[in-house]
């Protein structure tokens, strides 16, 4: 079966290969795992790993390990990342590391412990350890952790045939780059030409004045999301970055960027979640546990607010009993609408969409989307409750409070971000638990309260 696959579904990790790999593995047939493995692209053998159970993948780590190289180990997610490097031999490792460029060695160090770390250190060149280990040093989430030492260079005052000669001649250059960055005396970079725009011009010209209208260049320092939404916001391919005394000490490229942006939003997705920003479907059921339950106890304490609310009206549920089984629409389409509302004002802010000058025409905005749903629910809510329970004073009770209710979900769901944002808070980490509570304490509030006026 293993040959079968491995000739007729080249490239493809699907359900029948995975079975194919657990079946060689449980027969202790290492060359089956070869031959099913090898034809596959790094970022799949990734994926089968994190894919399998930790058994399974234990089993197959000691009979493929010896094959793992820089790339897969690159691919592999954080959750398992520390799990394969213990189960490799470390002449393997050692071969490994060395082959990747220095910003994927510090992305993999970052989540390592620090045997590990010196580990992986060891088996590097004495000058790629020492570029690492600078890089290290640079504050987490920063640009110098992002940053490759790989970079071509050039005088600006050289000439196209001046560069061409250099790099048909140099003896080391990046696996693959984008522009010749171009440096004055001090090694601060003026501008970059790219490798289009080198060969398609004049042995003659300047490089300077072939360089890209793009440029810019960042500082070690700045935070990584930073770096992520210039590349986004002006379409680089690649960016200097230098220290504090604007010397070139290194270069950001598109996919490290476009990686950041992707954990960002991944981050983000879970943490309107409640799960943390670390969940990963190969953690264990502790780890699980760790990171749902903290957000699962908040909002536990959030709602017996709810139930707050409810218990001072419990002489008006009691007299229309019918209220009991109708104000939990109320609360749970505001909450709804107020997720859908976060979820906007939350993406917005991070891709900074939303900032404070457009922040009141955003609230605007949001006040009358509400303001308009609030009234087509109202609607038909309200028509529903007089032809079922054939009292309009009922009908109106349920459309006034679906109305107040989604205006309160549409304010919170962009008030309660901007507020966290200025407090220097996370917007996704705790606006989803104060809008729902919002919401469902005004609905029951407005509900209620509602009822106790029309109808007692």
């Amino acid at each position: 079966m293993a040959e079968d696959l491995a000739e007729t579904e080249d490239e493809v990790l699907d359900q029948p290969r995975i079975d194919a790999v657990l079946a060689a593995v449980e027969a202790g047939d290492g060359e089956g795992v070869d031959s099913l493995l090898d034809p596959l692209h790094a970022a799949d053998i990734a994926d089968l790993l994190e894919q399998i159970g930790p058994s399974d993948r234990r089993a197959l780590l000691a009979l493929w390990s010896h094959e793992i190289d820089g790339e897969i180990l690159s691919e592999i997610s954080e959750g398992i990342r520390e799990e394969v490097v213990e189960a490799m031999p470390r002449e393997v490792l050692a071969e490994a590391v060395r082959d990747l460029e220095t910003d994927d060695v510090v992305d993999i160090l970052e989540d390592l412990d620090a045997p590990q770390q010196e580990l992986i250190l060891t088996a590097l060149e004495d000058a790629d350890r020492v570029a690492v280990e600078q890089a290290m040093a640079y504050p987490e989430n920063s640009a110098g952790r992002l940053m490759q030492r790989e970079l071509v260079v050039a005088p600006e005052h050289w000439t196209v045939g001046e560069a061409i000669d250099f790099l048909r001649g140099a003896e080391h250059l990046p696996d693959q780059f984008y522009h010749v960055i171009l440096v004055d005396p001090r090694m601060t970079p003026v501008g970059y030409v790219t490798l289009g725009r080198i060969l398609s011009s004049g042995r003659e010209a300047r490089l300077r004045d072939i360089t890209e209208d793009s440029f810019r260049s960042v500082t070690a320092t700045d935070a990584e999301a930073d770096v992520a939404y210039i590349f986004n916001q002006y379409h680089l391919i690649s960016c200097p970055v230098v220290d504090g005394s604007g010397r070139l000490v290194g270069v950001i490229t598109i996919d490290d960027a476009m990686n950041v942006l992707d954990e960002e939003h991944e981050e983000d997705m879970l943490r309107l979640a409640g799960v943390g920003d670390e969940a990963d479907v190969s953690d264990g059921p502790v780890e699980t546990v760790k990171q749902r339950l903290p957000w699962l106890v908040v909002n536990l304490f959030t709602a017996s607010l709810s139930a707050l609310v409810i218990s001072q009206f419990q002489n008006t549920i009691a007299t229309l009993v019918a209220l009991a089984a109708l104000m939990p629409i109320v609360a749970s389409t505001g909450g709804i609408a107020g997720t859908q509302s976060l979820a906007v004002a939350v993406r917005a802010l991070a891709t900074r969409d939303l900032t404070r000058a457009n922040a009141a025409r955003v609230v605007r905005r949001e006040l009358l989307a509400g303001m308009m749903n609030g009234v087509g629910l109202a609607l038909i809510l309200g028509a529903a409750g007089v032809v079922i329970f054939g009292d309009w004073h009922l009908g109106a009770v349920l459309g006034l409070a679906m109305i107040v209710n989604q205006i309160v979900a549409a304010l919170g769901g962009v008030l309660v971000p901007l507020t966290l944002e200025r407090m220097g808070l996370d917007p996704a980490l705790a606006s989803g638990t104060f809008v729902t509570t919002l919401t469902d304490v005004m609905g029951f509030f407005a509900f209620l309260g509602l009822a106790t006026v029309m109808l007692t």
